[in-house]
């Protein structure tokens, strides 16, 4: 499948981009700088109404029972088989279902390997860590932070498997609610950046691990390349 091939094509690239700037550049250190307070030694914007109670805490928790109705949803139908939902729709509901739990699975499981700090847990920001890089060398005895890759994100992230309601037969349209999916998850993840709980490359190697996650979900699941027909 071209499309497929092509995604693949695609998220090779971007690793190679998202590694190379995120190791060479002082990006992260010139966002987090921007949101940070020197002078009250402290993110003023981490325990706002925007970032912590609304951003943090309403959009992330309708998110998260969103897709937790989904879930139930698939669920009901595996056991009472809905008449209403036709073949196409039962393959796709089940696929985002099955997404919404394996994309924030994934990167919370890397995470536990992970010895990168947050900001806020950084020396630069006044905590007691040293910022490092993903090819940096760990110096000995030095805690892990376990703040790679960014999981808040991944509220959002699973989203972008929306995708597959207008797959096969409309991959731009796919391709457009993919991509819009997956900038839920980088708005998330830009107000956890705010807050000083995030870098920006650890969002965008969440929003990397997602996407693959996705895509290997596409690539195992052939039904996904047929169309529905009425009394098929």
């Amino acid at each position: 499948m071209p499309l497929f091939r092509n995604a693949l094509i695609a998220l090779a690239i971007s690793a190679c981009l998202i590694l190379i700037i995120g190791q060479f550049t002082n990006i992260d250190l010139m966002i987090e700088d921007y949101y940070y307070d020197e002078a009250l030694k402290t993110f003023p914007w981490k325990e706002t109404w925007f970032t912590d109670d609304l951003m943090h805490g309403s959009v992330k928790n309708v998110i998260i029972k969103s897709g937790y109705l989904l879930i139930l949803v698939v669920l009901f139908d595996a056991l009472f088989r809905f008449k209403k939902i036709n073949p196409f729709v039962r393959v796709r509901l089940r696929f985002v279902a099955l997404a919404s739990v394996l994309v924030p699975f994934v990167i919370r499981a890397i995470k536990q390997f992970s010895v990168l700090h947050c900001p806020w847990n950084i020396d630069r920001y006044g905590g007691n860590s040293l910022f490092l890089r993903l090819l940096d060398s760990v110096p000995p005895g030095m805690d892990a932070g376990h703040c790679f890759p960014a999981a808040h994100a991944t509220v959002g992230l699973w989203l972008a498997a929306l995708c597959v309601f207008w797959l096969p037969g409309k991959p731009k349209l796919a391709t457009v609610v993919f991509f819009a999916g997956l900038s839920v998850g980088l708005a998330l993840g830009w107000v956890q950046q705010m807050r000083g709980a995030h870098f920006l490359f650890h969002t965008l190697w969440a929003s990397w691990f997602a996407s693959l996650v996705i895509l290997l979900m596409m690539g195992s699941t052939k039904k996904l390349s047929v169309k529905y027909q009425s009394g098929k």
